[in-house]
Formats: C-alpha cells, structure tokens, sequence
C-alpha cells in the first residue's frame, strides 16, 4: 500500500481536496482508503445503545455490523496510536490518503490557501513533496499545483507513488 498525505492548516481545503481526489483516483481504477486525524475527542458510538453499553462494561474492541458497512470502536485508554500502526488495520487497498498526521514521515502534499492567514509549511518540512494553493505562491523548492485541478493533484500523487508512470 502506498500512502500519502493531505496537510495544510484549518480552513485550508484539505477535506475538500481529498473528497475530489477520491473521486479522481477512484475514477482511474485505483482502489483507495483514507485515514483522517482529528486533535479532538469524538465518539461515533450512542450512549444507551448495545455497543455503547458493551464497550461501558470494558471490551477493549467492539465491531458493530450492519447490512451495509461494520465499524470497528477501539477504546486504547492512553496514547493514540500513531499513523503506522493505524495502517494495519486497513485492508489492503493501492493508495491511502492520510488528511492530517503532519508530523509524519510519509509524503505529503500541503493545501494553501492565504487567506486562511498561515505561514507555509512545506520550507521547514522535507517530506512536503508540493503544494496545492489557489494563489501564487513565492519561490518554492517543490513544486506549486493548482488547488482547483484534482487531476493534476491526483497525477502528481499517482506518480510521486509510482502507481503510474513518470
């Protein structure tokens, strides 16, 4: 599995870009997962229903199944588990889309819009292959893809990957 990140500050785009990649990729053929970090606590489970109550009495894992998707509820009581060993739970698919995990060692993109009133990432972060923005940019030592075009984000990410020829 090859696996690529999708970075950028708040408000930057990076859910809507990996919504149209998803898309773009799909559409090729490829088959794609994604994993997405989020720094705040969320709990896809109801209170009162009968995973909720079994994961109250202290499954450490609980898969709830239905007709059309299972989810799998892993309570880990401590550190969150990092980007790698959250890979192995994945089925194996071509690429995964990793939206967050900035800190990683993976390759990335990084979305850049000004007006979300950032700095740049990618001049302190060498595993920022290129950056999608919707604005000129200054100088950059990577190359500067159009935020609008998810083809050519999707091309630049198949064949950072080597999923399709250079």
């Amino acid at each position: 599995m090859k696996v690529f990140g999708v970075i950028g500050w708040k408000h930057a785009g990076k859910t809507t870009l990996v919504e149209r990649l998803l898309v773009e990729i799909t559409v090729r053929g490829f088959s794609v997962s994604t994993i997405k970090h989020s720094h705040h606590d969320v709990d896809l489970d109801t209170p009162g229903s009968d995973s909720f109550r079994h994961r109250a009495a202290g499954a450490s894992e609980v898969i709830l199944a239905t007709p059309g998707r299972f989810a799998l509820l892993h309570d880990h009581r401590g550190t969150a588990p990092g980007l790698a060993a959250l890979l192995t739970r994945l089925a194996p698919v071509d690429l995964v889309l990793v939206e967050g995990f900035k800190r990683g060692d993976h390759p990335k993109i990084e979305v850049f819009r000004a007006q979300a009133g950032h700095d740049l990432i990618q001049p302190a972060d060498t595993t920022v292959r290129a950056v999608a923005s919707d604005s000129p940019l200054p100088a950059l030592t990577v190359p500067r893809l159009n935020l609008n075009d998810a083809a050519e984000v999707a091309e630049f990410i198949l064949k950072d990957c080597g999923l399709v020829a250079v």
